[in-house]
């Protein structure tokens, strides 16, 4: 990794903002990850700051301790294979990364958010995060099983696509609501899905036309009752 002229911003933030993230291996990786790469210019200043930013095209980079958070709630583990919806800037993927030895998916609708995000990891060194322009909504192209799965935008219900590509004993983390969201750990078992929710959040929707007619489909059933 290269630019660095944030270590001592970087190291105050894992010092001061982590709250009750008590990982080891998150906390090295929010340490290490060039958090200001990830940044427009206009913002970089502001980029260890306790704040989520923005990052054009209508998107945000999350807060760190959010990030961290996220991070630590799915318990990445050596050979995971994680997806990622909403890869934004590319920063939470990295986080992921440098976490442990996994394999990282993520995707991103906005196509220049996807190529951006793509072209820093790769720069930056992260070899094992793979980039795809896609709907999110539907999962990984191919539909691969995966160990864990982080959504970075909130839907307006869990998709059911992304529910059905997380392996039993799996953990997916997800911002799920319109005006009023909350973070949601989800567990799959071999009886079904146990549901935890742990955070009262603000993230940017969801988009695309799957969860769109998803949800019209959702709302003319609900109609129908």
């Amino acid at each position: 990794m290269s630019g660095d002229d944030f270590s001592a911003e970087r190291l105050a933030m894992v010092a001061e903002q982590m709250r009750d993230v008590t990982d080891e291996r998150v906390l090295a990786a929010m340490a290490k990850v060039l958090r200001h790469e990830f940044m427009p210019a206009d913002v970089r200043h502001l980029a260890y700051a306790d704040c989520p930013l923005p990052i054009g095209r209508g998107q945000t980079i999350s807060q760190p301790y959010i990030v961290a958070f996220m991070t630590a709630a799915i318990d990445p583990h050596e050979g995971d294979k994680i997806l990622e919806i909403g890869t934004g800037s590319g920063y939470q993927a990295a986080v992921l990364a440098e976490t442990c030895e996994c394999n990282v998916c993520s995707i991103e609708i906005v196509p220049q958010l996807g190529e951006q995000a793509r072209e820093l990891l790769e720069r930056l060194g992260h070899r094992n995060v793979r980039v795809a322009v896609a709907d999110g909504y539907n999962g990984w192209p191919g539909e691969q099983e995966f160990d864990k799965v982080i959504v970075t935008c909130a839907p307006t219900h869990v998709p059911q696509p992304l529910v059905d590509c997380l392996k039993i004993g799996g953990k997916m983390i997800i911002p799920v609501g319109d005006v009023v969201q909350e973070l949601v750990v989800l567990e799959k078992t071999k009886k079904g899905l146990r549901r935890t929710s742990v955070l009262p959040v603000r993230f940017v929707p969801m988009t695309g036309e799957a969860m769109e007619r998803d949800a019209q489909t959702r709302d003319d059933d609900d109609d129908d009752e």
